[in-house]
């Protein structure tokens, strides 16, 4: 395994960590790809269907605390 493969880590991020009481989560090797699944949960399940700044930067640090 390369040095690369040893460090790569998958992000993960709770709905529950921005909305409380929700049990969605969501996972991947990218920031923006972990952004995505997110923004297609907050449309289908919460009605948002923009991404604020402010929306992006809590979602942006739950997943930092992970």
């Amino acid at each position: 395994m390369s040095a690369p493969e040893q460090t790569k880590r998958t992000l993960r991020i709770a709905c529950d960590d921005v909305v409380p009481g929700c049990g969605f989560t969501a996972s991947g090797d990218t920031e923006e790809e972990v952004i995505d699944k997110v923004a297609a949960h907050a449309a289908h399940d919460h009605g948002v269907c923009e991404i604020t700044p402010e929306l992006a930067a809590r979602i942006k640090a739950a997943i930092a605390r992970r």
